[in-house]
Protein backbone atom coordinates (compact mmCIF):
# COMPACT_ATOMS: atom_id res chain seq x y z
CA UNK A 1 0.00 0.00 0.00
CA UNK A 2 1.48 3.34 -0.82
CA UNK A 3 0.69 6.59 1.57
CA UNK A 4 1.36 10.14 0.54
CA UNK A 5 3.07 12.32 2.65
CA UNK A 6 0.11 12.91 4.47
CA UNK A 7 -0.04 9.31 5.23
CA UNK A 8 -3.11 8.79 3.18
CA UNK A 9 -3.51 5.78 1.16
CA UNK A 10 -3.00 6.26 -2.34
CA UNK A 11 -5.34 4.79 -4.86
CA UNK A 12 -4.47 3.06 -8.43
CA UNK A 13 -6.37 4.16 -11.76
CA UNK A 14 -7.91 0.33 -11.21
CA UNK A 15 -9.02 1.40 -7.64
CA UNK A 16 -10.60 4.82 -8.44
CA UNK A 17 -12.24 3.67 -11.29
CA UNK A 18 -13.47 0.77 -9.42
CA UNK A 19 -15.27 3.08 -6.42
CA UNK A 20 -16.90 6.09 -8.99
CA UNK A 21 -19.92 3.74 -9.68
CA UNK A 22 -20.17 3.12 -5.40
CA UNK A 23 -21.85 6.29 -5.26
CA UNK A 24 -24.66 8.37 -7.10
CA UNK A 25 -23.50 11.11 -6.78
CA UNK A 26 -20.80 13.08 -8.44
CA UNK A 27 -19.30 16.50 -9.24
CA UNK A 28 -18.42 17.97 -12.78
CA UNK A 29 -15.59 20.88 -12.97
CA UNK A 30 -15.64 22.64 -15.99
CA UNK A 31 -15.24 26.16 -17.61
CA UNK A 32 -17.88 28.32 -17.67
CA UNK A 33 -17.04 32.05 -19.16
CA UNK A 34 -13.65 31.49 -18.37
CA UNK A 35 -13.88 30.53 -15.06
CA UNK A 36 -14.47 27.40 -12.91
CA UNK A 37 -17.68 25.97 -12.28
CA UNK A 38 -19.18 23.03 -10.71
CA UNK A 39 -22.42 20.99 -10.82
CA UNK A 40 -23.55 17.76 -8.89
CA UNK A 41 -24.74 15.28 -11.11
CA UNK A 42 -25.88 11.95 -11.39
CA UNK A 43 -23.58 9.41 -13.67
CA UNK A 44 -22.67 6.43 -14.34
CA UNK A 45 -19.90 4.32 -15.89
CA UNK A 46 -20.09 2.82 -19.39
CA UNK A 47 -16.50 0.77 -19.78
CA UNK A 48 -14.11 3.34 -18.20
CA UNK A 49 -16.13 6.34 -19.77
CA UNK A 50 -18.78 8.75 -17.08
CA UNK A 51 -21.40 9.28 -18.90
CA UNK A 52 -24.45 12.09 -17.58
CA UNK A 53 -27.17 13.68 -18.90
CA UNK A 54 -28.02 16.97 -19.17
CA UNK A 55 -30.62 19.33 -21.38
CA UNK A 56 -29.20 20.28 -24.79
CA UNK A 57 -29.31 24.01 -24.20
CA UNK A 58 -27.99 24.27 -20.75
CA UNK A 59 -24.48 25.96 -19.51
CA UNK A 60 -23.28 22.33 -18.42
CA UNK A 61 -23.81 21.30 -22.57
CA UNK A 62 -22.24 23.97 -23.57
CA UNK A 63 -19.30 24.10 -21.86
CA UNK A 64 -18.36 20.63 -22.04
CA UNK A 65 -17.88 20.34 -26.19
CA UNK A 66 -14.50 18.67 -26.64
CA UNK A 67 -13.06 20.38 -23.83
CA UNK A 68 -11.32 19.39 -20.68
CA UNK A 69 -12.77 18.44 -17.37
CA UNK A 70 -12.74 17.06 -14.16
CA UNK A 71 -15.17 14.48 -12.59
CA UNK A 72 -14.72 13.53 -8.55
CA UNK A 73 -16.60 11.64 -6.43
CA UNK A 74 -16.12 10.74 -3.02
CA UNK A 75 -17.63 8.92 0.39
CA UNK A 76 -16.72 10.31 3.98
CA UNK A 77 -17.84 9.04 7.41
CA UNK A 78 -17.25 12.01 9.60
CA UNK A 79 -18.03 9.73 12.93
CA UNK A 80 -15.33 7.11 12.03
CA UNK A 81 -13.12 9.82 10.33
CA UNK A 82 -12.56 7.93 7.22
CA UNK A 83 -13.25 8.02 3.43
CA UNK A 84 -11.73 8.03 -0.03
CA UNK A 85 -12.09 11.07 -3.31
CA UNK A 86 -11.61 10.32 -6.77
CA UNK A 87 -10.78 12.92 -9.21
CA UNK A 88 -10.86 11.81 -13.08
CA UNK A 89 -9.34 14.05 -15.60
CA UNK A 90 -10.80 13.85 -19.15
CA UNK A 91 -12.40 14.82 -22.25
CA UNK A 92 -16.04 15.60 -22.70
CA UNK A 93 -18.18 15.06 -26.03
CA UNK A 94 -21.76 15.50 -26.60
CA UNK A 95 -23.17 11.59 -27.77
CA UNK A 96 -24.27 12.62 -31.03
CA UNK A 97 -24.39 9.82 -32.80
CA UNK A 98 -27.96 8.05 -33.42
CA UNK A 99 -26.88 4.23 -32.71
CA UNK A 100 -24.70 5.59 -29.33
CA UNK A 101 -27.37 7.66 -28.05
CA UNK A 102 -29.16 4.69 -28.54
CA UNK A 103 -27.11 2.26 -26.59
CA UNK A 104 -26.49 5.05 -23.98
CA UNK A 105 -30.59 5.19 -23.23
CA UNK A 106 -29.70 1.44 -22.18
CA UNK A 107 -27.90 2.71 -19.40
CA UNK A 108 -28.94 2.70 -16.10
CA UNK A 109 -29.11 6.82 -16.06
CA UNK A 110 -32.44 8.11 -14.94
CA UNK A 111 -32.69 11.57 -14.88
CA UNK A 112 -33.52 12.99 -11.57
CA UNK A 113 -35.39 16.57 -13.24
CA UNK A 114 -37.40 16.31 -16.77
CA UNK A 115 -35.59 17.25 -19.93
CA UNK A 116 -32.40 15.60 -19.41
CA UNK A 117 -32.04 13.97 -23.07
CA UNK A 118 -28.24 15.29 -24.00
CA UNK A 119 -25.34 12.64 -23.18
CA UNK A 120 -22.23 14.03 -22.41
CA UNK A 121 -19.22 11.01 -22.46
CA UNK A 122 -16.46 11.86 -20.27
CA UNK A 123 -13.08 9.78 -21.20
CA UNK A 124 -10.62 9.40 -18.33
CA UNK A 125 -7.36 10.43 -18.98
CA UNK A 126 -6.37 10.66 -15.42
CA UNK A 127 -7.56 9.03 -12.21
CA UNK A 128 -6.39 9.97 -8.52
CA UNK A 129 -7.55 9.29 -5.51
CA UNK A 130 -7.06 8.99 -1.58
CA UNK A 131 -8.41 7.17 0.94
CA UNK A 132 -7.83 8.02 4.75
CA UNK A 133 -8.62 4.99 7.08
Amino acid sequence: MKLDSAGLQVLTHEECLGLLPSRPIGRIVFTDRALPAVQPVNFCLDGQDIVIRTAAGSKLAAATRRSVVAFEVDDFDSDARSGWSVTVVGYARVADDPEEIARLERLPLAPWTPGRDHFIVITAVEASGRRLT
